[in-house]
Parts: structure tokens; sequence; C-alpha cells
């Protein structure tokens, strides 16, 4: 479900003046041009630099998402831009990030970028999962496996991202992961499968290139086999469902891919 984004100018007096507390007069502000999950989303630049700045009020429906992200991001040094400040007043709740120059990840074959989200997940794998409440990934693919045997393949106590969407991750000499608003605790491997779907649907990737690529990650080689071909069948269904009878041309390509996966995992 998209939420209908407003410019950062229109957010409540009250709420501008805790924002330039913070950074002093502000000079500039680039609305986000990528994402649609939050109704404030820029880049505000001041005499003392610029942050990523997103926000919903505090009664959107995925508001917990702000608190998710926030309680998330000190585990993430090294994997995500980190938090500067977070701002709750006037029915507004904003986070400001650390502002990045890079670019949306290219995911299609023999791109530079493919060597670095690879190095990015390793890395994601290093990280210590908080002691934090999330959604289990069993729990959020439950109505979507072929049988609820199969969900025991998914659990497990690492942190995951789950949203490996090109447009997540920006390279600088290092990728980095946004948008942790659906992180969540899960077997290890599960981010390497997610980003198989990906590779295929924002790449063009073939599944044997897609899965040489996961299996950069050393958490993907140990996954078991049986659990990977689960996990694909759960996605093909789950973006069976997100795309409906008339998807748009981005889910069309998750749901082809998602399918393309799955078929190939379990021979059909």
């Amino acid at each position: 479900m998209a939420t209908t984004r407003i410019a950062f100018e229109e957010l409540p007096p009250a709420v501008l003046a805790e924002v330039e507390a913070r950074t002093g007069p502000l000079l500039k502000i680039e609305p986000a041009k990528e994402g649609f999950n939050s109704e404030i989303a820029a880049r505000v630049f001041s005499e003392t630099g610029s942050v990523y700045v997103k926000g919903l009020r505090t009664d959107h429906p995925r508001a917990w998402t702000q608190r998710r992200e926030a309680e998330v991001n000190p585990a993430l040094r090294g994997v995500a831009p980190a938090l500067r400040w977070r701002i709750e007043t006037d029915e507004w709740d904003l986070l400001a990030f650390e502002a990045l120059d890079g670019h949306h990840a290219d995911y299609s074959p023999g791109s530079p970028d493919l060597p670095k989200v690879a190095n990015l997940l390793v890395r994601l794998g290093e990280v210590v999962c908080p002691d934090i409440e999330l959604r289990q990934a069993e729990q959020r693919l439950e109505r979507y496996a072929a049988k609820s045997a199969d969900l025991g393949q998914f659990a497990g106590d690492s942190l995951l991202h789950t949203d490996l969407n090109n447009a997540n991750v920006l390279v600088e000499e290092t990728a980095l992961l946004v948008d942790w608003a659906w992180a969540t605790r899960g077997a290890a491997w599960l981010d390497a499968g997610y980003w198989v779907i990906w590779l295929m649907a924002a790449g063009n990737h073939t599944v044997e290139s897609a899965e040489r690529w996961a299996g950069e990650v050393p958490a993907w080689r140990s996954a078991p086999s049986k659990g990977v071909d689960a996990f694909a069948v759960a996605n093909a269904n789950l973006w069976e469902e997100i795309g409906g009878e008339d998807p748009d041309p981005w889910t069309a390509r998750l749901v082809t891919a998602s399918a393309r996966w799955a078929a190939h995992r379990t021979g059909s």
C-alpha cells in the first residue's frame, strides 16, 4: 500500500521548528524520488550539512515502522546509515539519517555493484540481532508456505532486512542498506534468497546467475536445499497475491521472477 507523499514544507510549523532546532535554518530541501512508504521523505540542507528525513503521522497505520527503524539502527553500524535524531511532536514522527551521496545499486549482470552488495550481505550476517521486538520470518511467511512443516526452515536468530530492492541499496565505496521498516528475525540465509528474486526482477539475471551471486554469501552456501525450495515457493505465492489481477510493471516482474525461481527449485 503506497503512502501519499507531502512536501516537507507542509509539515506543521511546530515540527519544522523542531527540525531547525537540530539543523539550524534550512537552506535547501530535495524531495526523495524513490520509495512510497513515507509521507515525508527528503534530504534537507543547512549550514551544518545535510540529513535524510523520513516520517509519518503518528496515527498512520504503519507508524510502527518508524519505531522499528529507530530501535534497530544502533545495531547496524557499517551496514546502514546512522540515525542522527528523532522528533515526535505535533502528531508527527520524523527520523533523520546520515545522508549518503551514493547511487542505487545496479543489479544487472556484470555490474561492479554486485560484489559490493554481496559483501554487504556478508557484513550483515555478522551483525548480532538486537534484543528488540521483531517479527519472525516463519510468521511473515506462514500464509504462503506450501505446508506448515516448511516454516521451521525459515526460523533463526539472525537479523534480516528482507527487502533487497535495489533502491534500498546505496553504493559508494561500499554498499549500505536503507529502509529497515521490515527488519525481521530468522534464518541467516534468507536475505541472500530475497536477493535472488531481486537479481532476477531488477537485474534480469537467470536463476543460475542469481543463485551464483547468492553463493557469495557464506550463509547461503550452508542453507538446506529443502529450505531454499520451500522459501522459493512461499515467495512465489506471496508475490502472486500481491500482484493480483492487474499488477503494476514492477510488481509483475517480481511475480514472474519468483514464479520462475520456484519452478526451477521444484522442477515444476
